[in-house]
C-alpha cells in the first residue's frame, strides 16, 4: 500500500524546483536594472495559481529591479512552463526582500554598542 504524499510536501517541492529554475532564467536577462539578484524564498499558493518571490540584490536600485522583474514575469513563467512538469505554472509576483539589510544593520548596531561598551570599560 502506498503512502500519500502531503499537499504542504509537495508545495515545498514545487516551490523549490521554481526557485532553482527562476534563478538560471533571470541571469538570461537582458535588463540592465537587474544586478546580482539572489532568490531568497518562493512561496506558492495552494492553488499553484500564485507565487511570491523574495528576492534581494548587492548592487543596484531596489525598486527599479522589482519593477524591471515584475514586467519580466510573463516571460519567466513562460521559461519555467517548458521546465515544469505540472499543470498550472503560478503567476509570479517579486517582492524585494530586506531581510539582509536588516541583519546587517543590526550587526552595526551590535558592533557599535561592543565598542562603546569597550571604550567605556577602557576609561
Amino acid at each position: 500500500m502506498r503512502h500519500k504524499k502531503s499537499p504542504a510536501n509537495r508545495s515545498l517541492r514545487v516551490a523549490d524546483q521554481i526557485q532553482r529554475d527562476l534563478a538560471e532564467l533571470i541571469r538570461e536577462l537582458k535588463d540592465p536594472r537587474v544586478g546580482l539578484v539572489t532568490l531568497n524564498a518562493v512561496e506558492v499558493s495552494p492553488d499553484y495559481a500564485h507565487a511570491k518571490i523574495y528576492f534581494s540584490q548587492l548592487i543596484g536600485d531596489n525598486e527599479a529591479c522589482t519593477t524591471a522583474l515584475n514586467e519580466a514575469a510573463g516571460w519567466l513563467r513562460n521559461g519555467l512552463f517548458k521546465r515544469l512538469a505540472i499543470h498550472t505554472v503560478p503567476t509570479l509576483h517579486f517582492v524585494y526582500d530586506r531581510t539582509t539589510e536588516r541583519a546587517a544593520d543590526l550587526s552595526a548596531l551590535i558592533a557599535r554598542a561592543n565598542a562603546t561598551r569597550a571604550a567605556d570599560t577602557d576609561e
